[in-house]
């Protein structure tokens, strides 16, 4: 069975869902985002004690801090490449950025390969269904380039703006959705 649970975001923020499998927490992503559709939105709304975890986690993390612990987790349909790519964004530390192209390089020297797709590396931070805590956000593309983030531009921008990361560095593109 799948359980959700809203989380009131502080202003400037979109408010944020969770799903959990009554243990884990399973997802989560900003209401009304393009990667709603990844989730189990029509469930049964329960307080659960990895939703006040993750409330924790998001109080610290919403205050300028960054939490020092990480609530429990799963993630399904989780290959090697998608796992590689996991670990490598909790590396990033808070106020940092990584490029799609950083991560592929990364990845390519431990696997012994001469390179590895930039654009791989986008689907498996696209894909990822648990925002902030896995810090997708914090992957930007080539040169400052804020595109490619499911919890919306505007989101984005917010949270490395409130990482306190030099913004004048990023840019969104041209025909980028600003939401």
């Amino acid at each position: 069975m799948t359980y959700k649970y809203i989380y009131n975001t502080p202003d400037g923020f979109s408010n944020m869902i969770m799903n959990s499998d009554g243990e884990n927490l399973t997802g989560l992503w900003f209401e009304d985002s393009k990667d709603s559709f990844k989730h189990t939105i029509n469930c049964e709304e329960k307080d659960l004690e990895i939703f006040k975890e993750t409330s924790k986690w998001l109080d610290i993390y919403f205050s300028g801090e960054n939490p020092k612990f990480m609530p429990q987790y799963k993630i399904v349909n989780l290959t090697t490449f998608r796992q590689e790519v996991i670990d490598i964004m909790n590396s990033i530390k808070f106020g940092e950025t990584l490029t799609y192209n950083d991560i592929s390089k990364i990845i390519a020297k431990k696997r012994g390969l001469k390179r590895m797709s930039a654009q791989a590396v986008g689907g498996a931070v696209g894909w990822n269904p648990i925002c902030i805590i896995i810090p997708c956000h914090r992957v930007v593309g080539a040169n400052g380039n804020l595109t490619g983030y499911g919890g919306g531009i505007k989101n984005k921008i917010a949270l490395l703006t409130h990482e306190r990361n030099n913004m004048d560095k990023y840019f969104v593109p041209k025909g980028g959705t600003y939401k």
